[in-house]
């Protein structure tokens, strides 16, 4: 039986696990990315195909004001314009079309052959009225490429005509006569006679309007085969991970379902693109979309892995019993989280054509001016991690900071608590408790007892014995006394008192188990002094007057 996770959210063990649902999940996740790029398209297009530069094109002139309306680059822009309209009977006015034949047909069909093969650029060609005059073809001829056929190559070409509405370049008469020829070796010619035209339309992305259609269908199909190619890969590796005594790796095993879905559906539409037949640009920006998914994918098993990794050190002994390193744990992973998720958005955003360098520009200008504004912040932040590697103090402990002594309620990710025994809370910034001295009662691996007995003078050597020997022997059959380092000592003759010191080391970490200590050991010293005869002195002062003292008169009287 596979292992669980039992750290799982609760939310995520009542999600609906059905198909439906992880479809629609596919569809948000995989059509939005298309549809995020397709955003990106608008506001950078994707550049075109590199094409040489056209010739007698004149440098540092715009170019506005030197294409000649009837240019070969002015024609092939306005066949291209009628034909994303839709207005084919237009556009077959620049085709050399021969008597009797159908010239909307023959536009129609030079578009899908244009498109599929050569996806032409108006501007690779000549501005100029006569065309390129230097391409040995002769004067009144251009050639703008070649279509692939089964027995070689056949150019397609311009040339210059004089028709009723002027001088004009148009699709020669051998292009014109090999459009069918070419159209019936298209691949999705069968789609492409069998759809209504308004779905043969280019749109967003050069994308036509039935692959936009098609597009939905095909990501949650892709869900589908990726939910059992991930099926059927965390399957081979649960062997391997029952097999080893961590737990660690059956926690990212369970949470790397979704991103291996995910990875697989990206690499079934991978597959399965070839089958639109796209254009060269939709291509380029389908391609662009999946590896910008690739990126999502594995910033997605990343933070996964982040929150596994997380709950397995919060279950580790050694942080079960570390209340400050269970506070540093999730605070590092969400630094961490938020480190990945800044690096993966950038990533993602690249791929989809967005400019990410002013981006990263102004993420470089506002992190300045964030460290700047939030200077105490940081400060505090990073003092909070400091005390979390450090560990001088930690939740419950008893301790003395500067003036302040009490226990430790919380250790926050800007301050410290401290609740005095006063009973009154004491806040002290994480920056500046990190460059206090910390003085922890709680880290006492034994408590002293140290006090004076202050012995009557009238107390003989031999009673002063007997109390120095009875204390010692009181104190050493004590259960929890440390027997290593006791002492009993005579110091030194007081102005009312002969006093004794006494230190000592109980073997507890507990200050109330201490006291009920210290009060026994208190008992048996008054015992040993009660029965050696002696008693503990009272703080006196004698005043002697010598008698026969001439008074001496007083000023002021007489």
């Amino acid at each position: 039986m596979p292992r669980t996770d039992p750290d799982a959210p609760r939310w995520r063990r009542f999600l609906p696990a059905t198909w439906s649902f992880r479809a629609a999940f596919a569809f948000a996740l995989v059509f939005g990315c298309v549809l995020l790029g397709a955003r990106a398209g608008e506001l950078s297009p994707p550049p075109p195909p590199s094409t040489p530069p056209p010739v007698g094109a004149a440098e540092g002139v715009d170019e506005a004001t030197q294409v000649a309306p009837d240019s070969p680059r002015a024609s092939l822009r306005k066949f291209i314009d009628l034909c994303r309209a839709g207005n084919y009977a237009e556009a077959a006015r620049y085709l050399d079309v021969p008597p009797r034949a159908d010239g909307v047909a023959l536009a129609q069909r030079l578009k899908a052959v244009l498109d599929r093969h050569l996806w032409l650029e108006p501007d690779a060609l000549s501005p100029h009225a006569l065309g390129d005059t230097q391409d040995n073809l002769g004067n009144g001829v251009e050639q703008i490429g070649t279509i692939p056929t089964r027995t070689g190559t056949q150019p397609v070409r311009l040339v210059r005509r004089v028709t009723p509405d002027g001088v004009r370049w148009l699709f020669s008469r051998a292009t014109v006569v090999r459009i069918d020829e070419w159209y019936a070796q298209l691949e999705d010619r069968w789609l492409r006679d069998h759809l209504p035209p308004a779905l043969l339309r280019p749109g967003p992305r050069e994308l036509l309007w039935w692959q936009w259609l098609a597009l939905p269908i095909l990501a949650l199909a892709s869900w589908v085969v990726g939910a059992v190619l991930s099926f059927l890969l965390r399957a081979a590796l649960r062997h391997l991970v029952l097999r080893t005594e961590s737990t660690l790796d059956d926690a990212l095993l369970a949470v790397a379902r979704g991103p291996l879905t995910f990875a697989g559906a990206l690499l079934a539409m991978a597959v399965a693109l070839p089958w639109l037949k796209l254009y060269l640009p939709a291509e380029q920006f389908l391609d662009a979309v999946l590896r910008a998914g690739a990126f999502v994918a594995v910033f997605w098993l990343v933070l996964r892995g982040i929150d596994a990794v997380g709950g397995r050190l919060l279950e580790a002994p050694a942080t079960r019993d570390n209340p400050a390193a269970r506070s540093l744990v999730p605070l590092m992973g969400r630094i961490a989280k938020v480190t990945i998720l800044i690096i993966g958005a950038i990533a993602v955003l690249s791929e989809l054509g967005y400019p990410v360098a002013s981006l990263i520009a102004g993420l470089g200008i506002g992190g300045v001016a964030l460290a700047l504004a939030a200077q105490k912040t940081v400060e505090n932040l990073f003092g909070s991690v400091s005390i979390g590697i450090d560990r001088p103090l930690q939740v419950g402990d008893f301790v003395k900071i500067d003036l302040v002594l009490g226990t430790v309620e919380s250790i926050g990710l800007r301050s410290t608590r401290i609740r005095t025994l006063d009973r009154t809370i004491v806040t002290i910034p994480n920056g500046k408790l990190a460059d206090l001295q910390i003085e922890s009662y709680t880290a006492r691996d034994r408590m002293r007892l140290h006090c004076f007995l202050n012995l009557v003078r009238e107390t003989t050597p031999a009673q002063l014995r007997a109390v120095l020997e009875g204390c010692e022997r009181a104190l050493r059959e004590h259960p929890h006394i440390w027997p290593d380092d006791v002492v009993v000592r005579f110091v030194g003759l007081g102005p009312s008192s002969l006093d004794v010191e006494i230190m000592a080391w109980f073997q507890t970490q507990d200050f109330g188990e201490f006291r009920t200590m210290r009060q026994e050991a208190l008992f048996s010293f008054l015992e040993v002094i009660a029965s050696s005869g002696s008693s503990l002195a009272y703080p006196t002062q004698t005043v002697r007057l010598a008698k026969g003292a001439p008074e001496r008169p007083q000023p002021g009287l007489s």
